[in-house]
């Protein structure tokens, strides 16, 4: 009796690691999109032009198409892509924890989440910049911020830097995501949003008339793509898929698709960094 038990117990822990499905049952996202055809990819959902989830429950924007393109050159179609919701918060967790694979989320580029995770790319370079109603004339850099109260989100670092390097009374307060920002500043309890030009300029276009881009940068941003820490190979493959979606006119395509009707200027794919 005591065997079949164990037995038992054993079967259910052989299905449940066979079920598992992330990212940790291979050696490289590359193993995973080459036998299961399948990727799970988190994306923002509720930045307009980049990563915004549609009332039909679907993805779309710049980074969903860097995604899907991504995608394919590993050999996994769009029907085989699960996006999965992902804020600055959560996306060095969700890549160690396997829950993703790949992450094309507006993520920057910084040596201190090197730490934890890979990145491809960069596959876009941003400035950061200030976001603000449109009748607002006082705001126009971050240096006239002192006294005012000023938003970002949980996990990211721009209104930090604000803070640091800029105007050091400046208020700040967090939300979980941009779009609440966006809220609080069009409800006049906040005076302004700090993040990366192209995602502001994606809320301007959406509250079109209520809402400006200063347009004086004041950072670079490179994005990359997220992947788990030391696949080599992974981070390889994906850094093809890109060179080819910059040589091949997709990338200009997307981008102009995506963020083009707020008026942002479509720059040049950027330079990989590859290491």
């Amino acid at each position: 009796m005591f065997g079949r038990s164990l037995y038992a117990v054993f079967a259910v822990m052989v299905l449940a690691t066979a079920c598992g499905g992330g990212q940790d049952s291979y050696d490289s996202v590359v193993d995973k999109a080459k036998n299961e055809k399948k990727l799970v990819i988190g994306v923002k959902a509720d930045q307009p032009g980049l990563g915004l989830r549609t009332p039909d429950g679907a993805f779309t924007g710049f980074d969903v198409e860097v995604a899907k393109y991504v995608a394919k050159q590993l050999g996994v179609e769009p029907d085989g892509i699960t996006f999965k919701e992902t804020v600055s918060a959560n996306r060095e967790a969700f890549i160690e924890q396997g829950q993703v694979d790949l992450v094309v989320a507006t993520y920057s580029i910084t040596d201190a989440r090197k730490q934890k995770v890979s990145f491809a790319g960069p596959y876009f370079v941003a400035g950061q910049d200030l976001l603000v109603r449109a009748d607002d004339s006082s705001l126009t850099g971050p240096e006239t911020l002192n006294g005012k109260k000023l938003c970002s989100v949980a996990g990211s670092t721009p209104a930090q830097k604000v803070k640091s390097e800029y105007a050091k009374e400046v208020q700040l307060q967090e939300e979980r995501t941009y779009s609440a920002c966006v809220d609080r500043v069009l409800g006049g309890q906040l005076d302004a949003i700090t993040t990366d030009n192209v995602i502001l300029a994606g809320y301007a276009a959406q509250h079109n008339g209520k809402l400006k881009v200063v347009g004086k940068p004041f950072s670079t941003e490179k994005y990359g793509i997220g992947l788990k820490k030391d696949d080599t190979a992974g981070r390889k493959a994906v850094n093809d898929a890109l060179e080819k979606m910059f040589a091949d006119g997709s990338w200009t395509k997307a981008l102009q698709a995506s963020v083009g009707a707020s008026g942002f200027a479509v720059p040049q794919a950027p330079q990989l960094e590859r290491y």
